[in-house]
């Protein structure tokens, strides 16, 4: 019988390393999965780890994908970090577009590039609020978040249904579940001629610096982790544990608004059912992947990047079902958990209780525990 029991001493380099043998068994696993499918698996990884980075076109995309997951996987690591667990980011990057949209909608022939900064600004608000319905039923009806976050993601993706089947469709669209194409003032400017790399990527690392100084080099950011771990200490030292809360909350969803707002005034150009991709929800496995830690978060995003785009590519081009980009996914988070559990443990070998029984019979040789 085997049973895990924890290590005296977990390796900080094997943790460290967790991350890379989780993506060195996904990739294993994923070549597993091509053969089962009948496809070329050396085609296959080819699609998931070369195409999205051969060309300028390729890595602009990259950065592009790249920009929502660590906005969001920042925000959700203060918040786990403080032992609030918002799951929720789906809801609040949905929040963001739609507060982000309605302020695009209202530019008009004379609305100059300077609109894109309500419009930003907007985003965060909706993404706030929606974070802040969580944060006020925990800490007045004592709900559990993770429930209500979650719940709210639906509420969301229901809302934005509503406004691009009803009152925000264009009336010219012929039809279709969709907004007006915003005007180009609101449109984020490019980065490099020939790509779809806009400023939010400038953004996003600045994000990256703001929430490692907030984590790691400052008194708000301690009394924040603090309240959350261990809030009758956070108490005694003068710490609320009611404003980590708080704080955690607004902060992973001003994050996310904003991570809906650069998509609005970026990529898309218009709101329409397919606003909400799952960016929420990866950005979690980001989050863990990456250790909680804003420099990990960068370089987690962008492989998870990888496979939004390798799943797309594998998806054209191999015939293989739009499934392929969660399943890369799942199990990058399944092989990383895996690692991590035996790092910090290690399974041992028991008596069972056919053994133990037989041991405390009567007249049976007595075996001390070291020799057991």
């Amino acid at each position: 019988m085997l049973k895990l029991e924890p290590r005296p001493q977990p390796s900080a380099a094997m943790s460290l390393a967790s991350p890379l043998m989780a993506l060195a068994l996904t990739t294993l696993i994923g070549v597993a999965i091509f053969l089962s499918l009948g496809k070329d698996p050396v085609q296959g990884l080819r699609m998931f780890f070369w195409e999205p980075l051969r060309s300028r076109y390729a890595l602009g995309e990259l950065g592009l994908k790249a920009t929502p997951l660590v906005l969001i996987a920042l925000g959700l690591a203060v918040a786990f970090r403080a032992n609030v667990w918002n799951i929720g980011a789906e809801g609040q990057f949905i929040a963001g577009a739609l507060a982000a949209g309605w302020v695009a909608m209202q530019a008009d022939a004379g609305s100059t590039k300077l609109i894109v900064v309500p419009i930003l600004l907007a985003g965060v608000l909706g993404g706030v609020a929606w974070a802040s319905i969580t944060a006020a039923l925990r800490d007045r009806c004592h709900a559990n978040e993770i429930l209500v976050s979650l719940m709210l993601v639906y509420v969301a993706e229901l809302l934005l249904q509503y406004l691009v089947y009803g009152p925000w469709k264009d009336p010219a669209g012929y039809n279709f579940p969709q907004t007006i194409t915003f005007l180009p003032a609101t449109q984020l400017p490019k980065l490099f001629a020939g790509t779809r790399l806009h400023v939010g990527v400038w953004i996003a690392l600045a994000a990256v610096v703001a929430v490692w100084w907030l984590l790691m080099r400052s008194m708000a950011g301690f009394a924040l982790q603090t309240g959350g771990i261990a809030p009758m200490a956070a108490r005694y030292a003068g710490f609320s544990s009611r404003a980590a809360l708080w704080g955690a909350m607004t902060l992973s969803g001003g994050l996310a608004g904003l991570a809906g707002a650069l998509e609005t005034a970026g990529p898309l150009g218009q709101l329409t059912p397919y606003v909400p991709v799952g960016y929420g929800f990866a950005a979690i496995i980001v989050a863990f992947v990456g250790r909680l830690h804003p420099v990990g978060i960068v370089l987690s995003g962008l492989l998870m990047s990888l496979f939004y785009i390798g799943g797309e590519l594998a998806q054209s081009r191999l015939g293989l079902p739009k499934a392929i980009t969660g399943v890369f996914q799942g199990l990058l988070l399944f092989c990383l958990l895996a690692c991590d559990t035996l790092i910090h443990y290690r399974l041992r070998r028991v008596a069972g209780l056919g053994t133990a029984a037989a041991a405390a019979a009567p007249g049976a040789p007595q075996i001390d525990k070291e020799q057991r």
